[in-house]
């Protein structure tokens, strides 16, 4: 059987089979650059986010070893009028890296291509003994005109954590196959797909005939990797899970056009085990991110303080040079952890956020473990302080408060409100999971400063948090009422907390008043 030649499509026949989300639009922005000056591209999105799957499809649809009308009957595609005349036409080959991951690093490109030319030798027997897989390339193509579409999966398997001998050597033999006299005409079509985009060479990208479309900058790419909004609605109603939920664990990715996409992978775990539990965040080691987490160290660490407690930061993309290995500045840790997964990048505002509590939760992890001691330990008591809030024990809360005072003042000065509001957002962090948390909500006749707004089918109580700084607790609990913030609140939950809470500077010390609403 054919490993990377005419391999048929059995491998999509297998995901149409599952919960398929139609993505085959994607096949006309391939189909736009056969054979064009633009027919090489590059896919870059983080990992389980449907790069395989599409590989898959766009290998179905090509290969003409096989017949895929019925696989694509109904689906997007099928509306273009060019739809048939790319369907199964072209001699394709299929190429994951992943395939190689047991071989060591340094010897991948040796046997690859051992077995690439062996697998071209099944479909053209005449092809003579070649060890260059470009060369056998130009040998079919010179005796049958054949000219290829070629897909790369996991295009940057070589490139991510490997020595740079093996980048280096890497990176030629592509330059070799792509950059080449004969790559137009060996190739109709090369559609490449990884997690990194292509690498850079001092300033210029190692392959710049390439058009390149990652997470960063995805141009009309944006909306077939990932589900959209549209997209998980319809299966949470399909499958009777609760949309809401479903938002709160793995949406929050925002990319290019598209303001709200989702982990497709974890989307598809919680259907299937009907939870709403971490699962992409497992497929990997949260020491991806704590690698990182000392390059720039002090820069770095304030900026993810800040993204923990729900806000976004002003980043710039330009220095990052697309590979694991030169990263050098916290703007260089910040886009490198966008196309890891771990972080949303949003092109208007040019900045980054942390994008939902699945992640959440692996940064949480990851700082734990990354020496970050003060940090950790208010963490890790913030569970014992929302049982307490809820519970109204408003003297262990005001106590609670001063001992994180004490504890975080390495981390935020409490200088004015706004320091104290970004503090107990962080106090608060173990509620991310049970809670939609606002900041300045409008509500009633004015602003809350932080409301905690419990997840559909949860039990806990709305919270309203009023701050004051060298006031009094009771002038923000009369703020609250005055202004009528528990008002909207009402359709969420049966009973409404409400907490003021006063910093008093002079003696470093806080005061904490509470009411209920049933």
């Amino acid at each position: 059987m054919s490993e990377f030649v005419d391999y048929g499509n059995i491998d999509f026949e297998s995901i149409k089979n599952s919960n398929f989300i139609d993505k085959s639009g994607l096949l006309n922005v391939l189909n736009n650059t056969i054979g064009t000056e633009n027919k090489f591209l590059c896919i870059s999105r983080p990992r389980r986010f449907g790069k395989s799957v599409a590989a898959k499809m766009a290998y179905a649809y090509y290969d003409r070893s096989c017949n895929s009308e019925e696989l694509f009957e109904g689906l997007e595609i099928t509306k273009s009028p060019d739809y048939k005349t790319h369907l199964n036409k072209y001699p394709t080959i299929y190429i994951d890296w992943n395939r190689f991951a047991n071989i060591p690093k340094n010897e991948i490109l040796k046997v690859a291509q051992k077995r690439f030319v062996a697998d071209l030798k099944k479909s053209y027997p005449f092809l003579e003994e070649q060890t260059s897989f470009v060369d056998a390339l130009s040998e079919i193509n010179e005796k049958t005109g054949d000219r290829f579409i070629l897909i790369i999966d996991e295009w940057d398997m070589l490139v991510r954590d490997v020595e740079q001998d093996v980048q280096d050597v890497y990176v030629n033999f592509l330059r070799a196959m792509f950059k080449s006299n004969n790559a137009n005409k060996l190739f109709l079509l090369v559609y490449m797909t990884g997690i990194l985009p292509i690498i850079k060479i001092k300033t210029q990208s190692a392959l710049n005939n390439f058009v390149e479309y990652s997470v960063v900058d995805p141009g009309n790419t944006a909306k077939y990797y990932g589900f959209t909004e549209q997209e998980v609605a319809a299966l949470c109603k399909e499958n009777d899970m609760d949309f809401e939920l479903m938002k709160h664990a793995y949406d929050g990715y925002i990319i290019g056009s598209e303001k709200s996409i989702f982990n497709p992978f974890s989307v598809m775990q919680s259907i299937l085990k009907r939870s709403y539990n971490s699962f992409w965040t497992k497929t990997a080691s949260f020491m991806a991110i704590e690698t990182y987490l000392h390059i720039d160290a002090d820069n770095v660490r304030s900026k993810i303080i800040e993204m923990m407690n729900g806000e976004s930061i002003a980043v710039r993309v330009s220095s990052f040079r697309n590979d694991m290995k030169n990263i050098n500045s916290c703007d260089d840790v910040l886009i490198l952890l966008v196309h890891l997964g771990y972080l949303s990048y949003d092109s208007e505002t040019q900045s980054v956020t942390i994008p939902n509590t699945e992640v959440s939760e692996e940064f949480e992890n990851a700082v734990s473990v990354a020496g970050w001691g003060e940090l950790s330990k208010a963490v890790n008591s913030s569970l014992s302080l929302l049982n307490d809030t809820i519970n109204l024990k408003k003297d262990k809360i005001a106590r609670a408060f001063d001992d994180y005072h004490f504890e975080a003042s390495s981390i935020l000065e409490f200088n004015d409100e706004n320091s104290m509001r970004c503090a107990i957002i962080l106090a608060y962090y173990a509620a991310k999971p049970f809670y939609n948390i606002f900041h300045e909500l409008p509500t009633g006749k004015g602003f809350a400063d932080i409301v905690f707004v419990p997840l559909p089918n949860s039990q806990r109580p709305a919270i309203v948090v009023e701050l004051k700084y060298d006031q009094s607790a009771d002038t923000a609990i009369s703020q609250i009422k005055r202004k009528n913030y528990p008002a909207s609140l009402k359709g969420f939950s049966k009973r409404i907390i409400l907490c003021g809470i006063n910093y008093n500077k002079s003696t470093s010390k806080h005061e904490v008043e509470m009411e209920v609403i049933e």
